[in-house]
Order: structure tokens, then sequence, then C-alpha cells
């Protein structure tokens, strides 16, 4: 698979740590993606790879938040059970219109799968438009980066196209 240009990613294994590193353009101004990132109708809409359907349960920007991603086809594996990925977490750092930083957690009883992550969105002004970097740290040893970066990428797409100006 080629990676358009606006689009670049990154994998890191250091100690058996492993992230993901993705940058996305978006044309639209800052504001407006920290919005989307908060609200939890748009997080509904974008943060949910092609294939799957999200369910928001719980979300509240000052707290916490717990999310089910479903997959269309009865053949997705799921992490929480036979087809579906349910994760929960809190927001522990916020800063308006600039940084969003999550810890989360896949509910699961598979020991590979468990652990807490840490996401970090910078956003930054550029060419017109916003630049977003997402870091997804500790990534648990039976999640592959490769697959985390992919859906990432696929989510990342949906947000520019949801707040994209013109």
């Amino acid at each position: 698979m080629t990676v358009p240009p606006y689009c670049l990613a990154a994998r890191a294994n250091v100690q058996g740590v492993s992230s993901t590193r993705i940058s996305q353009h978006v044309n639209a101004p800052r504001a407006n993606v920290y919005r989307a990132l908060l609200d939890a109708r748009a997080v509904a809409t974008w943060m949910v790879p092609d294939g799957m359907t999200s369910h928001v349960h719980e979300f509240d920007a000052r707290g916490s938040f717990r999310i089910s991603l479903t997959y269309d086809a009865p053949t997705g594996t799921g992490k929480t059970n036979a087809n579906t990925d349910t994760f929960h977490g809190r927001f522990v750092k916020l800063v308006p219109n600039e940084q969003v930083v999550e810890e989360v957690e896949f509910e699961t009883t598979d020991p590979a799968m468990r652990g807490e992550m840490t996401i970090t969105i910078t956003l930054a002004d550029a060419d017109g438009g916003t630049d977003l970097l997402a870091l997804h740290d500790g990534l648990p040893p039976g999640l592959s980066p490769a697959d985390n970066e992919t859906g990432w990428r696929m989510s990342l797409a949906k947000l520019a196209e949801l707040v994209e100006v013109g």
C-alpha cells in the first residue's frame, strides 16, 4: 500500500514498547479540529476504521469515555468479544486548540491485549490549515503496530473529511 504524502507514519519498538506515529494535514483551522476531537458525535463519525461501526457509550471531554467498534463483517476478530473492540479511557491533558492526551485500555480478558496506552494528538498551524500529529504509545504486545497504524490512518482521514472546509 502506498502512503499518501499528506499522511506519514512511523513505527517504533523500543524495549518491547510499541508505538505508532502518524501525521495528517487537515484543511481546517485548529479550533475546528480540536472541537472534533472532543465532541462525542464527531468522534462516533471519525474515530472508526473502515469496515467497522462505532458506538459511543459514554463521553465526557472533562473526564472519561467508553467506545465500542464493531466489525461490519462477521469474520472480523474483536479484542473484547467475537467481533467488537471496546475500550475505555480518560482525558489526562487538554490544551485548547493545541493538544489532547488520553489514556486508553481495551476491555478484554486476553493478557496480550491488556495494558494502558497513551494517545497524544498535537495540532499546529500549517499551510492554511492544521498539521495533526498522533502518537499512540504503549501498544499491548498482541496489537500489531501495522494494524494500529492502518486503523489510525483511516480514522484520521475521516476526521479530515469531517472538518475540512472548501
